[in-house]
């Protein structure tokens, strides 16, 4: 890789494909805050800008795929790359052109955010999209991680109970991901959890006392950059999903007494920074730890 030698230090670096949002609490903003709190180099290739706030989302503007190309090139071409988070794509082309990226470069860590549905219910995804990101991205991801909202979506059906949920995520493997962390904290109660599983039989439930905040919006963007963030740094998926729920429920907890803006504010990122990590260079294609 060009400017680098066997004896050269680099930082851990995570690519963010997403939309930006002007408000800085979710997409490109949430991930970027994200990766710099667990001591990672972060990077982006934007895909659609977005004109929101805490109240929604008001407009959409689409970048073209020859830009995102010309973005994800630029990046690859030149820095490496050590995982990728993929968030809101919202046209089939877009797909397409993240598809062949991750193809071309032989990325190996990859969490697959499928953004459909903004915390305040404004849906960012066109319906003819949904099949493409299914045939396209889901056989490519390290691991999938829908809402319940996004699940919902995805199969067709609603998920209203919590013993609904081994049965959905089962079936969003079926559909073509190696790994399915199900989040369910949309359903009622006092407890939170979710559920991972993965097509080589790994089955694990992850439950914590639900935080009353009305700071929710990016929580799907925080929690997926994070799952990226921990396999860049040489995690395991389990256990790379594990600390990144222990981070964003920190962040939920830290932020939940800060008001910002009239709706649903932000998370506290950068509750207890890390300094950004150096290590030995390797091949970004190198396979997963």
């Amino acid at each position: 890789m060009r400017g680098m030698t066997n004896e050269s230090q680099r930082y851990t670096r995570i690519l963010s494909i997403a939309g930006s949002d002007s408000g800085g609490g979710a997409g490109i903003q949430a991930d970027l805050k994200t990766f710099a709190a667990l001591g990672c180099y972060g990077m982006t290739a934007i895909t659609a800008l977005t004109a929101q706030n805490t109240l929604g989302v008001s407009a959409i503007h689409g970048v073209p795929p020859e830009m995102l190309k010309a973005q994800l090139c630029a990046v690859f071409d030149d820095i490496g790359v050590d995982a990728v988070k993929i968030g809101m794509l919202h046209a089939p082309d877009i797909v397409r052109t993240v598809a062949w990226a991750l193809k071309h470069y032989k990325v190996q860590r990859v969490v697959l955010d499928p953004v459909m549905v903004a915390t305040s219910g404004d849906q960012l995804i066109t319906p003819m999209t949904v099949q493409v990101l299914v045939d396209e991205l889901f056989p490519l991801a390290t691991v999938v991680t829908p809402n319940l909202d996004e699940a919902a979506l995805l199969l067709s059906r609603p998920i209203e109970a919590a013993h609904e949920l081994e049965t959905a995520a089962r079936d969003l493997l079926a559909m073509g991901a190696p790994g399915v962390l199900l989040k369910g904290g949309h359903l009622p109660g006092d407890e939170v959890a979710d559920l991972l599983v993965t097509g080589s039989g790994l089955s694990r439930r992850l439950a914590s006392p639900r935080i009353a905040s009305r700071n929710t919006h990016g929580t799907g963007c925080t929690l997926s950059s994070a799952i990226a963030a921990h396999l860049a740094l040489g995690e395991r998926l389990e256990q790379a999903v594990v600390l990144a729920r222990d981070y964003i429920l920190r962040a939920i907890a830290e932020g939940a007494d800060v008001y910002t803006g009239g709706g649903h504010g932000p998370l506290n990122h950068g509750f207890a920074p890390v300094a950004q990590i150096k290590k030995p260079p390797v091949s970004p294609s190198a396979p997963p730890p």
